[in-house]
């Protein structure tokens, strides 16, 4: 079992940027980052390796940079250039295998509890 722990989250105005962290308990091979806005499926953000292989959803491809520390068994989300469409529940992720974010199914891998990221106009 490996706990996953958000922080980061807050209130933006459009354009803004915003840095959320993930803690877990334990190293996993593959760390990444997804979103659920209300009346919406959850949907992928962002997924990193070890080897510092990342997959990016389209709608956030150079606006944010996905990155880890795995010898702190830590994640990070830069967020920058925020829309309100980005306003979400951001959660961390976890899995043993490499998962393209596209290709990560929502029933597989070790998830936080979220942390609020809005944006307003």
């Amino acid at each position: 079992q490996v706990h996953l722990v958000e922080s980061g989250g807050g209130s933006v105005q459009s354009g803004g940027s915003l840095r959320l962290s993930c803690a877990a308990s334990a190293y996993t091979s593959c760390v990444g980052w997804f979103r659920q806005a209300p009346g919406k499926e959850r949907e992928g953000v962002a997924s990193i390796d070890p080897n510092g292989r990342t997959s990016y959803a389209d709608s956030v491809k150079g606006r944010f940079t996905i990155s880890r520390d795995s010898a702190k068994n830590t994640l990070d989300l830069q967020m920058n250039s925020l829309k309100p469409e980005d306003s979400a529940m951001y959660y961390c992720a976890a899995d043993s295998f490499w998962r393209r974010i596209d290709r990560w199914p929502r029933n597989v891998g070790y998830w936080g509890q979220g942390t609020q990221v809005t944006v307003s106009s």
